[in-house]
């Protein structure tokens, strides 16, 4: 049977979801051998409403309590063994680090983890960037993908993609680019997981079994 994933994507109340959307898109052409067996959003009529039932895929609403219990109730609802964070803009609480992903855009190795963690988020993060851009801190960007903890972008790492930047580029550019990184390669990386040749034990980070551009697996 092909492994069963839900997506959670808060999108905006009026757009947002295309990372949502890729992830379908593969699933259906076969770049992604898993069944997306529902989306879950924060918001009851946004973009990822719109593009949800465009595709055909089951929606559910989750406006919180954002605890344990709640998270638990709403995957075990949705029937997934596997949840993939896409977009997701609210902490996660209680669900199975070993069984739980997330898609970070930006790099979580760069500046000592200045890009990443509490308010690090949605298009905070590429000003964030920017800012490092324009003082000369950085040339380059990019996304990363790493297992969902009780730590804000604190579960490990399992790939990064990085993006090169050219001075004077606004944070709508920096998004752009890094956003088309995301969609090349999130899919694969999430059919590499669950398909577990990408994973770990949920306690030990030195268990993860990660993936490298120069080493792939």
């Amino acid at each position: 049977m092909r492994p069963k994933l839900v997506v959670l994507a808060s999108g905006s109340a009026s757009g947002g979801g295309s990372g949502f959307e890729n992830l379908v898109m593969a699933a259906t052409s076969g770049a992604l051998d898993a069944d997306i067996v529902a989306v879950v959003s924060n918001h009851e009529r946004g973009g990822v409403r719109e593009r949800a039932d465009r595709l055909g895929v089951p929606f559910v609403f989750f406006n919180g309590p954002f605890d344990a219990e709640h998270y638990h109730a709403v995957v075990a609802k949705a029937g997934g063994e596997w949840i993939a964070l896409s977009g997701w803009l609210k902490q996660v609480h209680g669900l199975d680090p070993a069984k739980t992903f997330n898609i970070h855009p930006a790099l979580l190795s760069q500046l000592g983890g200045r890009f990443g963690g509490p308010g690090m988020y949605g298009h905070r993060v590429h000003e964030a960037v920017k800012s490092a851009l324009d003082a000369g801190e950085i040339t380059e960007s990019g996304f990363s993908m790493h297992f969902v903890t009780g730590e804000i972008d604190g579960g490990p790492v399992f790939f990064e993609r990085r993006v090169p930047l050219a001075r004077g580029m606004r944070a709508d550019d920096i998004a752009v680019a890094v956003n088309a990184a995301e969609h090349e390669w999130q899919p694969k990386l999430t059919n590499l997981v669950v398909h577990d040749r990408i994973g770990w034990n949920g306690k030990d980070p030195a268990s993860v079994v990660s993936y490298t551009e120069d080493r792939p697996l």
